[in-house]
């Protein structure tokens, strides 16, 4: 499997989760996993997906992605599990 984390951070406004989902599945990108919360006026979500599926390029994915983010006024970040992990290990 070649799984993907995402992070999502910024202002809450509405229809952040619509639109980053939307992107996925227009991309044939499956959500194994989300979580998402929202402290006083600021939105975070982190995603578990499955990029297999996907005919794009993973450097294509990671750009498309932070553009979405720009658009609606969020950070957007995209790294491979196994980077993700080697980063976060005490």
């Amino acid at each position: 499997m070649n799984r993907v984390i995402i992070t999502v951070v910024g202002k809450d406004t509405v229809g952040i989760i619509a639109r980053v989902c939307t992107y996925l599945a227009e991309n044939k990108i499956n959500i194994l996993d989300i979580s998402q919360t929202i402290v006083q006026d600021y939105f975070n979500m982190i995603m578990i997906v499955n990029v297999e599926q996907s005919n794009k390029d993973f450097s294509v994915l990671v750009s498309e992605l932070e553009e979405t983010g720009k658009d609606i006024g969020v950070v957007i970040k995209a790294q491979k599990e196994e980077i993700f992990n080697r980063m976060h290990r005490i």
